[in-house]
């Protein structure tokens, strides 16, 4: 099938590089951005989309997904996936190592890397694994955003909870590290403690604060030693975020996931173990806080950590379910609707979901609507609300732990490098996305 060359977007509000807006015209050709004006005329060879009344996003960039293949494809694979972020207006997404086998390789990545060119319909990245072996791999590895380290609520070959494997990471090299920040023998200790309970609220006593600060505190201290770019994954709690509002070195940054800005644990009460994620959902004070620090900078962006299981997994009793829920064709329609409701502006969500995300991994070319720019865009309805269904989603778990809630701004049209992946409903599954760099 082949697709036009030039693309006209048609009277949108356009959510500029510096937060403004501007209703006009965007122009794309070859995968690119071309023009940003408030009226450009096309030409015979130009495909028009009527955007009135629709609002122009960058194309979200999702930087923590898992998304199970190879080796789990009964919860996901890239395919699927891929599917949900072009309904969600996700057009990038970086994903994790822990998938069988482990990306803990360059042979591993490669095959990822193949996987996702012949079935991904956005845009890919794929993170390389530490484990205490493979030293060399995470040195010469590419491309990858960076190494995941697993610090706690791991077992096997990815869980780094020793001080000495962890340092011999960090002393190494000068690839980001993105870590999972949960200190496990706290874990451990604290499953004794509650061994033999079956509410699944209990997981948010056993990963509790201590666990999560702990291992930040840990994080932070080696990058600090070795001034290492560092990257805190999911950040769950209050007492990190006020802990990096007093020391956050300029190298370092950190993300939110919509759910630890909107769930908590009263979640456990209505979805039971369908709300048990690592690290878990806390409080509504942590809400609050992980809130302003948003706001404030003190956390750089968003990510889902998109992580489906069955929903026959997830029916077993606590504590043998696992951890984990999905995210990526919600995620910017929660975040457009917190907007809405005026906990912070949709220039900030853009930000958030895709500029930041493009500087903080150097990521060319994206993540802003301007000439240059790679055509990666999402049209969102801001005036229409809708519930989200179980029997709409496309992840193949089939639930979302904000299923019955009412949002807005969902993605009316999804484009990747200048083409229509997702309209009015409907994937275009002939449409591939193509591999990230990174700078």
């Amino acid at each position: 099938m082949s697709f036009p060359q030039s693309l006209l977007i048609r009277g949108a509000s356009i959510i500029l590089p510096n937060g403004e807006l501007m209703v006009g015209d965007v122009l794309t050709r070859d995968r690119q951005i071309v023009e940003v004006a408030p009226k450009i005329s096309p030409d015979t060879t130009t495909r028009e989309i009527d955007a009135q009344g629709l609002t122009l996003l960058p194309g979200v960039i999702d930087p923590q997904v898992h998304f199970r293949e190879p080796g789990l494809e009964h919860k996901e694979d890239l395919f699927t996936a891929s599917c949900a972020c072009a309904k969600g207006g996700v057009t990038s997404f970086l994903e994790m190592p822990n998938t069988r086998p482990l990306t803990t390789t360059q042979a591993a990545l490669d095959d990822k890397l193949q996987r996702a060119a012949n079935k991904c319909v956005v845009n890919y990245g794929f993170f390389i694994g530490a484990t205490p072996e493979n030293q060399p791999d995470l040195l010469l590895a590419q491309p990858t955003p960076g190494i995941k380290v697993f610090m706690g609520s791991m077992h096997g070959q990815l869980l780094m909870d020793q001080e000495e494997a962890l340092e011999a990471i960090f002393a190494q090299g000068d690839r980001l590290i993105a870590v999972h920040a949960e200190d496990q023998a706290r874990i451990n200790q604290r499953r004794q403690e509650f061994a033999g309970i079956h509410d699944p609220a209990v997981h948010s006593q056993i990963q509790d604060h201590e666990a999560a600060l702990l291992a930040t505190q840990r994080a932070l201290k080696l990058s600090k030693k070795y001034q290492r770019r560092l990257h805190i994954l999911h950040l769950s709690t209050g007492v990190e975020a006020d802990l990096l509002r007093q020391d956050k070195p300029s190298w370092v940054t950190a993300e939110v996931t919509p759910q630890h800005l909107l769930l908590n644990t009263s979640a456990y009460e209505t979805i039971g173990t369908l709300a048990q994620m690592n690290p878990p959902l806390r409080s509504p004070e942590d809400n609050e806080v992980l809130w302003q620090a948003l706001r404030d900078g003190v956390i750089d962006f968003i990510a889902t950590d998109h992580a489906p299981h069955t929903l026959e997994e997830k029916a077993q009793e606590y504590p043998n379910t696992p951890s984990g829920m999905p995210g990526v064709e919600t995620s910017l329609a929660v975040m457009l609707t917190a907007a809405m409701d005026g906990r912070c502006t949709v220039s900030q969500v853009a930000q958030w979901m895709s500029a930041a995300v493009a500087e903080a991994y150097g990521i060319p070319n994206k993540g802003a609507i301007a000439p240059g720019y790679d055509a990666d865009l999402v049209l969102v309805d801001l005036n229409t609300y809708r519930p989200v269904k179980r029997e709409e989603l496309l992840t193949k778990c089939g639930w979302s732990p904000f299923e019955g809630w009412n949002l807005t701004g969902w993605a009316v049209t999804t484009i990747v490098g200048g083409e229509i992946v997702y309209d009015q409903g409907k994937v275009n599954t002939e449409v591939r996305g193509q591999a990230l760099t990174f700078l």
